[in-house]
């Protein structure tokens, strides 16, 4: 019996271990998409216990509690800490098979030294000693990520933020990790969504430019891309939900702007015919400032309205949709192609159904332009789980080039979810040594070497033309 959790988890044979251990455990981190929060870092943030840094803001723990019937006062409710800390130990104790299971222990592994396993008997001890260090500086927020080995990251960032904090975490020489903001427009893009009309004056606000037709909301929008750019903005995200595709000349577009102002509720192909257009215009000033262009795709929002009326969004009521998206999309990226606007692209899928979708989509845009210009991003969100990540590669190494891959990414608000790095790197040397021991590909140990120290950083690195 293999013992848990020892140094050669999930490395399954001799040349797994010796591609992780002497070529991909020590590489640096790029973190080109989290939810961290940027005041956080900048103020550099303490915690007072094991519960703030662990289970706040975390909903795969509470969807994990929640399916364990644990009472909402214990999740997000006015519980104690160490009462939603036991809520959680208890929990754990279900967790085999959910990736959870190893996430959990990883993080109090490396970030605390603690080896104990999660479970009722070991919680005093547990909650005792990540206190203890809890309290020391090492365990601020620029202490935990450049623990991490992280040399950048790009936080979440709708338009008209100010990203103060961006620039106050820029001026801090001694910090030495850069934080970058993103772009991402999907309150811009939501003309159907409540407060759409009241974002519209913000943006005007923010942006200087007075909003009174499309061309000028486009124009502001565009004039928040450039402000972006300016404080190192490398990449934007959109959440697409639904698909779509209308092209409409600029009379319809600026009816149906003009009308959603009034207040008034569009048709579908309305909603639809916005989108695209809004879509076209900001890749293409994507592509202006050679910035990368994430599309996630396949999340069914905000399902429980009681909750989501108690608590609002991103608390563990989401879950994976099955729109069918190739059509569209492709439409989309053509709109785009037609003109060489195209910018690089990175494509998510939330449903495994679209694995092979967007294996395949990828390779209708690639061009000579630069290698692995469109990309299949890893598993994401209820995929970034061993299963989903091992699914993903294999569709893409079936379908494109795994070695052109831009690797991992946390997607996580938490400042101690690094781990799941090291997660990744680790199934990633399995099924490339596996590969190796089966005889499917040659053991070369110069290729393989570069291979999988581009998956882990350099790929990224280079992707986005990250300086360091």
């Amino acid at each position: 019996m293999i013992s848990f959790m020892n140094e050669d988890f999930l490395l399954k044979n001799e040349v797994s271990k010796k591609l992780y251990h002497e070529y991909a455990k020590d590489m640096p981190i790029f973190d080109y998409h989290c939810h961290l929060n940027p005041k956080e870092i900048a103020e550099n943030k303490g915690y007072d216990n094991l519960t703030q840094i662990w289970l706040y803001g975390d909903h795969y723990k509470w969807r994990a509690m929640r399916s364990n019937g644990i009472d909402e006062k214990y999740i997000t409710g006015d519980a104690s800490d160490y009462e939603k800390f036991l809520a959680f130990v208890e929990t754990i104790e279900y967790c085999f098979g959910n990736p959870l299971y190893h996430w959990s222990h990883l993080e109090l592994k490396r970030f605390f030294g603690i080896d104990e396993v999660i479970n009722r008997k070991n919680a005093e001890v547990i909650w005792n000693k990540a206190n203890e260090l809890l309290r020391t500086p090492e365990f601020t927020t620029k202490n935990l990520i450049k623990r991490a080995n992280v040399t950048a990251l790009c936080t979440t960032d709708d338009p008209i933020d100010s990203l103060e904090y961006h620039l106050e975490i820029a001026q801090d020489k001694e910090f030495g990790v850069k934080v970058l903001p993103t772009y991402r427009p999907d309150k811009a893009m939501g003309i159907e969504k409540t407060g759409y009309v009241e974002y519209v004056g913000k943006l005007a606000e923010v942006s200087g430019i007075a909003i009174n037709s499309f061309r000028t909301f486009v124009e502001a929008l565009k004039e928040r891309v450039k402000f972006f750019v300016e404080r190192g903005c490398l990449v934007t995200d959109l959440s697409l939900e639904e698909p779509f595709f209308k092209i409409v000349n600029e009379e319809e577009i600026e009816r149906i702007f003009q009308k959603a102002l009034t207040g008034a509720e569009l048709t579908a192909e309305e909603r639809e015919a916005y989108k695209t257009m809004l879509f076209v215009e900001l890749g293409r000033e994507y592509k202006k400032y050679d910035l990368g262009m994430q599309i996630h795709m396949g999340a069914l929002r905000n399902n429980n309205s009681r909750m989501f009326d108690k608590l609002g969004a991103d608390i563990g009521m989401d879950s994976i949709a099955d729109n069918n998206y190739a059509k569209s999309l492709s439409s989309l990226l053509n709109e785009l192609e037609k003109t060489g606007e195209l910018p690089k692209t990175i494509l998510y899928c939330l449903n495994p159904k679209d694995n092979e979708v967007l294996g395949t989509m990828i390779g209708n845009f690639q061009c000579g332009e630069m290698p692995g210009k469109m990309q299949f991003g890893s598993g994401w969100w209820f995929l970034d789980q061993k299963d989903g990540m091992i699914k993903q590669m294999i569709a893409l190494a079936n379908l494109g080039l795994l070695r052109r891959f831009v690797g991992m990414l946390t997607d996580s608000r938490s400042f101690i979810s690094y781990t799941r790095h090291e997660y990744f790197r680790r199934i990633m040397c399995n099924l490339i040594g596996t590969w190796v021991e089966e005889g499917e590909v040659p053991f070369d140990e110069e290729i393989l070497k570069a291979m999988v120290q581009e998956i882990c950083y350099l790929n990224a690195k280079n992707y986005f033309k990250l300086k360091i």
